[in-house]
């Protein structure tokens, strides 16, 4: 219904392309086609990635916070198991890759790996359930899944890289930090390849984070897509396209089971990642 008269091509770019916008000469402006959201440049605003994630971080704050404000050593509710589930797992695994002190770590293995997973988990809902809701409120372009920009998985990664260099430097202290960039691993004759292998290494860490998640996530959405495809292919009770239909549903239904791993898998990644880049900027090195 979202996509009457597109072609297969323009389907595809339609549901990749997100709500960006921007202020030129003083007024709002939203991009129609891909085109239009380059010539943007880089002022330009994705807003349903951030519309998104504020709101989903707004809900893991608010289930959380309700469930540790009520929480009783009677009885637990089904909530309340859940989130001490979770909980236990995120300690768990802080306990098992971070071997520093610090009371940032836990609480925010946990806030990734909620946010992350929430984010992701808007991959499962169906692409043209969006646009029936969208469309009619002249909104013509709407991402719903945020991991899907690498805007967003790129800021996630440069948050904790940031991280990563505030605590080396804190722990190490500037000149320790310096010299674990030019003096490993060949010594002080060995400085320009040292600070190149050890340059090449810390970049490769956000830059890892961000691509991983992002590239997962992206290529999960694209097979939705052409899955979704196949059901735009009805023309009638025909054999060939009654076959189409039946094969869209039990694709659908499969890839949907088997993404709930991936949604799961890519935000354990991405929390388990940043515990260990933590830990090695608190190990000092002699």
């Amino acid at each position: 219904m979202s996509t009457e008269g597109l072609t297969t091509s323009a389907y595809i770019k339609h549901h990749l392309q997100n709500l960006t916008c921007s202020i030129q000469d003083g007024q709002f402006h939203c991009a129609h086609t891909p085109e239009e959201a380059k010539a943007m440049g880089f002022w330009a605003v994705n807003i349903d990635t951030l519309l998104v994630s504020l709101v989903l971080g707004v809900v893991f704050l608010y289930i959380f916070s309700r469930v540790a404000k009520s929480i009783s050593a009677g009885a637990p509710t089904g909530m309340q198991n859940f989130v001490e589930w979770i909980v236990e797992f995120i300690d768990n695994s802080v306990r098992g890759s971070f071997t520093g002190r610090s009371a940032l770590v836990a609480p925010l293995a946990l806030t990734i790996f909620a946010w992350i997973f929430l984010m992701n988990l808007m991959d499962l809902v169906p692409i043209d359930y969006i646009a029936m809701i969208t469309q009619p409120m002249g909104i013509g372009h709407f991402k719903l899944v945020p991991t899907t920009d690498p805007n967003a998985t790129i800021g996630m990664a440069i948050g904790v890289f940031l991280l990563v260099l505030f605590y080396s430097i804190k722990v190490k202290g500037l000149g320790g930090f310096v010299g674990e960039l030019t003096l490993q691993p060949f010594g002080k004759f060995g400085l320009p390849v040292n600070l190149f292998l050890e340059g090449v290494n810390l970049i490769a860490k956000p830059v890892s984070l961000a691509l991983r998640l992002f590239g997962n996530m992206y290529a999960g959405e694209m097979i939705f897509i052409l899955i979704a495809l196949m059901g735009a292919s009805w023309v009638g009770f025909t054999f060939s396209s009654t076959m189409l239909f039946g094969s869209q549903i039990i694709l659908s239904l499969g890839w949907a089971i088997f993404h709930i791993l991936i949604v799961t898998l890519q935000a354990f990644i991405f929390m388990t990642l940043t515990i260990v880049y933590l830990d090695m900027a608190h190990q000092e090195h002699h």
